[in-house]
């Protein structure tokens, strides 16, 4: 449940990054494969979609207006702001009054909504890395929003402890979404703090930024289950820790269906123990 709500979300939602096309760029190839997808999301059960205008751009929240509109009332949108694509298809910060209000109404139109369920402040950093530096300018913006009624909860990508704290004298935060994964836990006692403020954490890029005997033991745990990684990877993720809540994203049905799987792989205390192992494993 997200705090000072009635919020309840299931622990494995979806992302829809890949609804776009190649590099989040422009239209899918099949748009109706992308629709087809998060109808089966929402008709086997996902109750939390994790989207953003910047994806395609446009395309995405286009297609999910498409798919779900009218919507199901215990589905929760979540999408983020703080980007724009240039034409060169890169990512740029976009922090400033203007450009923050104009994403919002670009996602409510985009989106069919009145209001958004959960808007995140996406942190653009050095080199889309975390790096320390004042939220406060954009997040203030965003809690004005919030205040005429746009946005609903306000979370947090890309942050640091620091930011986080400093985001909490602002308005209240409902959930943080960074990379973090079996490879990449810088995040460990960061998590431990919002599990006991009761504030949710999303993990993104559950399989980001492995090396190869990274990866090796991964495949090892998973062939040892006869479940593929990415179900180990979620699993895993589903076991460290209460709050977190997962949005792994796919093109294709047959994948979205395997990922929800991964709610109901039970990990041996053997196999925890060797994936945890994986963090301290050296760069191959």
């Amino acid at each position: 449940m997200l705090p000072n709500s009635s919020i309840t979300l299931k622990r494995i939602g979806y992302g829809a990054m890949q609804l776009a096309g190649k590099g989040v760029w422009g239209p899918p190839r099949d748009v109706d494969a992308a629709v087809a997808v998060l109808r089966e999301a929402v008709e086997i059960g996902v109750n939390h979609i994790d989207t953003s205008d910047i994806y395609g751009p446009h395309i995405t929240n286009q297609i999910i207006r498409q798919a779900l509109h009218p919507y199901p009332e215990d589905l929760v949108i979540v999408t983020k702001v703080g980007a724009f694509r240039p034409e060169d298809g890169s990512w740029m910060p976009a922090m400033s009054r203007q450009e923050l209000t104009e994403a919002v109404h670009d996602n409510l139109r985009n989106l069919g909504l009145d209001a958004i369920d959960v808007v995140n402040l996406r942190m653009m950093g050095d080199n889309n890395e975390r790096s320390e530096g004042s939220l406060a300018e954009p997040l203030t913006t965003l809690a004005e929003l919030k205040k005429q009624g746009l946005i609903r909860h306000l979370g947090l990508s890309n942050v640091t402890p620091t930011q986080f704290a400093e985001a909490q004298t602002i308005t209240e935060i409902a959930c943080v979404q960074n990379q973090y994964n079996l490879a990449h836990r810088e995040d460990d006692a960061f998590i431990a703090d919002l599990a006991q403020q009761g504030i949710a954490y999303v993990p993104f890029f559950p399989l980001g930024g492995f090396n190869p005997l990274q990866s090796s033991a991964l495949n090892a745990a998973a062939n040892s289950l006869g479940a593929t990684p990415i179900q180990v990877a979620l699993a895993w993720l589903l076991e460290r820790s209460p709050n977190i809540l997962l949005i792994p994203g796919t093109s294709s049905v047959e994948h979205l269906r395997e990922n929800l799987k991964a709610a109901d792989l039970q990990l041996p205390p053997q196999t925890i123990k060797e994936l945890d192992e994986i963090a301290a494993t050296a760069v191959g």
